[in-house]
């Protein structure tokens, strides 16, 4: 029996003002004191974000790039060194088994993925290894996730996260970069969707899935779905009632004249835009009709063109 992955608790929550935001993510703060100042600050540059509680899984030896292009939806074979991207593992039916963002130095490629789903990630790639040239290792107690402004992310040492507020200023909260995300519709892979997901449905036709590339598992699903449309379900960004004290528990139903359309994911307050939330709705659903989720009323904002399935919002770091 493999040991229990360890919960990673950051040294800048033992800054003054720091507020751990609910799990997953209770091993970063939320905030350092001031929720809209700190979202402007991102926006802004000249901060940075902990996101150290997220797994990092490195990828070595000379057929890393073309191994992970035979097994993931992006093209990766002539990947440039330092160029980040994005890549989905899906199953023979193209529903979303794996997401992670990554980069190749050009001897290791360094991926992180959400908090506790790396071991899933290294056990799943070293049962597809069979005779590639390649190391997998889960290597979350060295390297830390470091968000950026603009939505970029680097790596760097654990070891060097105390001292990272005097090389970049001091940092913003996970709470900050969460808002600025879900305004921009990136969905978290798990917090945002679930087993049947697959990737038409969330807009990651492009960002995470090249749609010229060859053959891997789940492709015939994606394909067939983009050139004849109508996946089932379609991310939408939803502007909740500000009124209300409470922002929606994850997974809430949501509600059209008291009957479930969908289940709702993350959600933030934005300096802006108020609560905001992701929302996994069936496709058919009439984008101006009010919502209801966990009490509090939704009205919609399309993210994902319901018949074919791209993003149709700008997004970060884009």
């Amino acid at each position: 029996m493999s040991e229990p992955a360890p919960t990673w608790c950051s040294p800048l929550l033992d800054l003054a003002g720091a507020v751990s935001a609910n799990s997953p993510d209770a091993a970063v703060a939320g905030h350092y004191g001031s929720i809209a100042a700190e979202q402007r600050r991102l926006l802004d540059g000249g901060t940075f974000v902990d996101l150290s509680h997220r797994d990092v899984v490195t990828i070595a030896g000379p057929d890393r790039l073309t191994w992970l292009h035979a097994l993931t939806t992006q093209h990766l074979e002539s990947l440039a060194p330092g160029t980040p991207t994005e890549a989905l593992v899906l199953s023979p039916q193209g529903r979303i088994e794996h997401g992670m963002e990554l980069v190749d130095d050009g001897e290791v490629v360094r991926a992180h993925t959400e908090p506790g789903a790396g071991q899933a990630l290294v056990d799943f790639l070293d049962r597809m290894r069979f005779m590639s040239r390649v190391e997998v290792t889960l290597a979350t107690a060295e390297l830390a996730v470091i968000g950026m402004p603009g939505g970029a992310w680097t790596l760097r040492p654990r070891a060097d996260l105390p001292g990272l507020p005097a090389e970049l200023g001091d940092p913003v909260g996970l709470w900050a970069w969460e808002a600025l995300r879900i305004e921009a519709g990136r969905p978290r892979i798990g917090p945002d969707t679930d087993e049947r997901t697959i990737p038409n449905e969330v807009g990651l036709l492009g960002p995470a899935v090249h749609l010229e590339k060859g053959c891997y598992r789940g492709q015939e699903t994606v394909a067939r779905v983009h050139t004849l449309g109508r996946p089932p379900r379609r991310l939408t960004l939803l502007h909740l009632d500000g009124s209300v004290d409470h922002l929606p528990t994850p997974g809430s139903d949501v509600l059209l004249d008291d009957v479930r359309i969908g289940s709702v994911g993350t959600s933030a307050r934005h300096h802006e835009l108020g609560p905001i939330a992701l929302a996994l709705l069936k496709r058919s659903v009439d984008a101006t009709a009010p919502l209801v989720v966990d009490g509090v009323a939704a009205a919609q904002e399309v993210l994902v063109e319901p018949d074919v399935g791209l993003h149709v919002r700008p997004r970060l770091g884009t």
